[in-house]
């Protein structure tokens, strides 16, 4: 464990070390991290200047965000991979992930060129890693959202939030939006403050959540709508088992998204091949229906997101990403 540490820290090292150049050429970074430049201003890095730079590799590693067992995730994904390697004749790799801060780590280092960040630490991704959002899943006329739900089991005696102060409630992780940020932003309003009313407890992810509310290990827990509707469906839980008491607006799900610093006409092409394929039943029946990959732009579409993130006192910098790191690793060693 301390030897991977230090690998990071010296990843990490490396990073800063080329962003003292960045710094003298950039004339715009926004929020963005010292490494990388936003001079169009639309909030994520450019391609860097130098084509030097750019990357062009044999492989194409890509991964999906670990709010489930990965496992899961490439098997789902199979028949995109496929489609993937076939569209831009390279190797198309899915890279399990277990967790929001190691698939960061992994597009910030270069070791992953795509990926699908969950709705929160897609904002970590822009501003650390370099990622730059193109996609949702959705169908023709719109992108798939979900909403924030806090769920209880079907036969407590919990009706609303007011009624969880002192209970033991699940978050799914610090920088999860529906797990953790929007429940800090959202639930004073609503009688109930994390971390003064209850104390949160993080499970590590969405499903964890779920099943340990239907375990009777927590009283309950905010989730993302489409990961509990996902596990209905594949029979994991019974919808009727669990009482909804409290259900948000509607946010954008997960982002895909490509490293800044491919080849340009590498993205543009990863990009299209992305709009134009179709998902085939399987992926329908697993993602709720959406059927393809919807463009978005990401300084509009993750508005409401970085709204709830600063209503929850969240920043998307390297300080507050070290710190959900570390305390993604230390709930991991606990499990163990």
């Amino acid at each position: 464990m301390k030897l991977i540490r230090l690998l990071l820290a010296a990843i990490l090292g490396c990073g800063f070390a080329i962003s003292a150049y960045a710094a003298d050429t950039c004339k715009n970074r926004g929020e963005l991290d010292a490494q990388y430049c936003d001079e169009n201003m639309d909030m994520v890095a450019d391609a860097p200047k130098d084509p030097k730079q750019w990357k062009n590799p044999n492989t194409i590693v890509f991964t999906y965000t670990p709010v489930e067992d990965p496992a899961v995730y490439e098997s789902i994904f199979k028949p995109f991979t496929t489609y993937l390697s076939q569209c831009v004749n390279k190797k198309v790799v899915f890279y399990q992930v277990q967790s929001n801060a190691a698939e960061i780590e992994a597009m910030r280092s270069g070791r992953l060129h795509v990926a699908g960040f969950s709705t929160g630490p897609t904002a970590f991704a822009v501003n650390l890693a370099g990622a730059v959002p193109f996609a949702v899943k959705g169908t023709a006329t719109e992108f798939q959202g979900y909403n924030l739900i806090m769920i209880v089991k079907t036969d407590s005696p919990y009706h609303k939030l007011a009624d969880l102060k002192g209970k033991k409630v699940a978050h799914a992780s610090p920088s999860s939006n529906s797990g953790n940020l929007a429940p800090r932003a959202l639930f004073p309003a609503e009688g109930l403050v994390p971390d003064k009313d209850y104390k949160v407890v993080y499970s590590g992810k969405h499903d964890q959540s779920i099943l340990g509310v239907n375990s009777g290990d927590y009283d309950a827990a905010p989730v993302a709508s489409d990961v509990f509707i996902r596990m209905a469906h594949r029979g994991q839980i019974k919808e009727s088992d669990f009482r909804v008491i409290y259900r948000s607006q509607k946010f954008p799900t997960s982002s895909f998204a490509i490293a800044h610093d491919l080849e340009p006409k590498l993205s543009d092409k990863l990009v299209s091949c992305f709009y134009d394929f179709r998902f085939p039943p399987e992926m329908q029946k697993a993602f709720e229906g959406a059927d393809r990959f919807f463009p978005i732009n990401y300084k509009t579409a993750w508005e409401a997101v970085r709204v709830v993130a600063k209503g929850s006192g969240e920043e998307f910098t390297k300080s507050a990403f070290d710190k959900m790191a570390q305390k993604e690793r230390d709930d991991a060693a606990k499990k163990k």
